[in-house]
């Protein structure tokens, strides 16, 4: 089942169930997703991959705004923020833990003989490739900085 047929499902749930917040999120991926096939120029699916980048940018984009309230001392509009975001990483994959991230850096580091801040660029391009979905750009940048210093 494509994402957006599984957004498409959960929506409709959404709606019977009466739950705004989970309404709220549904509509704002269903709404990327158009967007995004728009931009391509046809009504072809998306790739998984560009499914996974679109999540990855809605969880973002509310996490950012939830930090931003939390520190104009709003907590009542960084709640509903965060509870979006809950939302759509259902649809995500499980996160790995940072460990698992530095054991896939550290195996892209060896088969890249990357030796220094010089070959950040080419390590974070394969990282980025490998986890994506499954670890987010900031946890994979801090991992790799580490292990190349």
């Amino acid at each position: 089942m494509s994402l957006s047929a599984k957004v498409m499902t959960a929506l409709k749930e959404a709606m019977k169930s009466k739950d705004q917040t989970a309404l709220t999120a549904l509509r704002a991926v269903k709404s990327a997703i158009l967007l995004a096939q728009t931009e391509t120029g046809s009504k072809e699916e998306l790739t998984e991959e560009q499914e996974l980048k679109l999540l990855q940018k809605q969880v973002k984009q509310r996490k950012d705004s939830a930090a931003v309230y939390i520190d104009q001392g709003r907590e009542d509009l960084a709640e509903p923020e965060l509870a979006e975001a809950k939302v759509i990483e259902q649809f995500l994959p499980e996160a790995m833990s940072e460990d698992e991230v530095a054991k896939i850096v550290e195996d892209i580091i060896a088969k890249t003989g990357a030796e220094g801040m010089k070959d950040m660029g080419k390590v974070m391009g394969m990282a980025s490739k490998e986890l994506a979905g499954r670890a987010d750009g900031k946890t994979i940048s801090n991992i790799v900085k580490a292990k190349l210093a």
